[in-house]
């Protein structure tokens, strides 16, 4: 099946000219909530201080409208019929697109059995609608009804997924293009293109694989062992990566997708030689960085986490769970494949974009490895138009990675997160200042972290970003600027290391 790309494209949107929304921080607060600290009143996502954030933020006047409904849904993966759980029946949820300044208003309509939520990852948006039940909101309820209504803020490649338990280990996550009003990037289209490590309903299910994870490496019983085993979705060992500084993953998959397609049934994009695509790169994956590339040709990237960088020329970009990529790729006659492969794990997967010309390329056929210039995104540097005024830190937070696999129990600081506790050590700041924070990693596997509500800059004019790769024993400095008030998670965006403990929470006050 092929699709024809088109840069501005609204898949399932309604983009309509109207007054901007009203502004109420009306979101149901959180049960037991603490709004007193020993060093001021929490800013909680109620206060009408997070309203008038939200008001000061450039409006267009225009409202992009959607609704999203999880539920239920069977599909076909490689041969094999799947029941899972998405947006609107389909693996691939709609790609929202709007421009910077819209206003975005999504309802969500639960059909599911449980409780749910989405969370808009990587935009500095109001903190009643980041998200995440027991902290900015309640869940949304089964059969009910939820209206998510903010202003796009800044431009670039972001997503969107549930923040309750393993549901994003489901397919419960799609694409948010924001557009920029005065691009500065020259291209012909675009090609959003979601990565994801799959399990659901073929070797298991992300539960089952949490709960088999929990026992530990003592308690294991179905370990696959090596590259890419297969085994029942529970614990991988030997998966490998140099590039990561070691393990390169927990879970063992069956297959990744591309798109939401598996391996044997890749997209197919149609394109014209010379035409100049801009690739817009999402990990959505559980437990597996990708190593994304074109054999033969090298990637311009351009952005990272939707903020641009300084163009580098690579062989290969290595992406961690959550965050995205922008890349410039110049299209050539007949069919050019780009790979994702699953850094460790010895598979892969793969779109492929077509000219018309020539004969498909076999899966077996294509190269295993992508080697030569490879960087991910925390290793780039900033464009100078994003990179952060030079300023004295006003606060300094020493966050350290800390657990193992042994009993598979992750936290920040040797203590495990507690959502029913959610301000216990939680670290404190206030609006205005300028706040460093030291990731150092205690642990032997690398864990990409990401930050709620905000983007932070790698070192002193490194990338700006809302997720970084930390790889064991090593410490990677962050800057941001408190300039988003309410209570923000932070945490591993390993969803398995998340779920036993490695969150935490900025909480501002007053």
């Amino acid at each position: 099946m092929k699709h024809h790309l088109n840069r501005r494209s609204f898949l399932g949107l309604s983009v309509a000219a109207t007054a901007a929304a009203a502004l109420a921080a009306c979101t149901p607060a959180p049960a037991k909530t603490t709004p007193t600290t020993g060093q001021g009143t929490r800013i909680l996502p109620t206060d009408p201080l997070v309203a008038e954030y939200e008001a000061r933020r450039a409006a267009t006047g225009k409202t992009v409208t959607k609704t999203l409904t999880p539920a239920p849904f069977s599909t076909t993966l490689a041969g094999k019929k799947v029941t899972t759980w998405g947006y609107d029946g389909a693996l691939v949820a709609p790609t929202l697109r709007g421009t910077a300044g819209d206003q975005l208003d999504v309802t969500v309509a639960n059909k599911l059995t449980e409780g749910t939520s989405i969370h808009w990852h990587g935009l500095a948006m109001r903190n009643n609608d980041d998200g995440v039940p027991g902290l900015t909101q309640e869940a949304i309820g089964a059969g009910k009804d939820y209206p998510y209504t903010f202003k796009l803020p800044h431009p670039g490649t972001y997503w969107y997924h549930s923040h309750v338990e393993m549901q994003r280990e489901r397919a419960l996550y799609g694409a948010l293009v924001i557009e920029d009003p005065k691009e500065p990037l020259k291209y012909d289209r675009d090609w959003v293109i979601v990565l994801d490590d799959w399990l659901d309903g073929v070797t298991g299910t992300p539960d089952g694989t949490l709960k088999e994870l929990a026992q530990g490496m003592g308690g294991m019983g179905g370990m696959s062992h090596g590259s890419g085993g297969m085994g029942s979705g529970g614990m991988l060992m030997g998966a490998t990566s140099e590039f990561l500084g070691g393990d390169a993953g927990d879970v063992a998959y069956p297959f990744h997708l591309f798109n939401g397609r598996d391996p044997g049934n890749p997209e197919t994009v149609e394109a014209t030689a010379g035409e100049r695509i801009r690739l817009r790169i999402i990990n959505a994956a559980g437990d597996t960085a990708y190593r994304v590339g074109v054999p033969g040709q090298k990637l311009t990237l351009t952005h990272t986490d939707g903020f641009p960088v300084q163009h580098t020329e690579v062989d290969a970009a290595v992406l961690g769970m959550g965050e995205r990529i922008d890349a410039l790729l110049t299209v050539r006659d007949g069919y050019t494949p780009v790979l994702a492969l699953a850094e460790g794990k010895g598979q892969m997967a793969y779109g492929l974009l077509s000219t018309g010309a020539g004969t498909a390329p076999a899966l077996g056929s294509l190269p295993k490895t992508l080697e030569g210039t490879v960087v991910d995104g925390g290793q780039l540097a900033a464009d100078p138009s994003v990179t952060l005024a030079s300023k004295k830190p006003d606060r300094t937070h020493e966050v350290r990675l800390t657990g193992g696999m042994m009993s598979y129990d992750w936290g920040i600081n040797d203590a495990r997160f507690d959502m029913a506790n959610p301000f216990e050590n939680a670290f404190g700041l206030k609006a205005g200042e300028r706040v460093e924070v030291k990731f150092t990693n205690e642990t032997m596997m690398w864990h990409p972290m990401h930050i709620h509500g905000h983007t932070f800059q790698v070192g002193a004019a490194g990338a700006r970003k809302d997720t970084v790769i930390v790889r064991p024993m090593q410490t990677v400095t962050v800057y941001f600027d408190a300039d988003n008030p309410g209570q923000w998670l932070f945490h591993c965006h390993n969803a398995y290391h998340a779920e036993r403990g490695m969150m935490g929470v900025f909480s501002y006050t007053k």
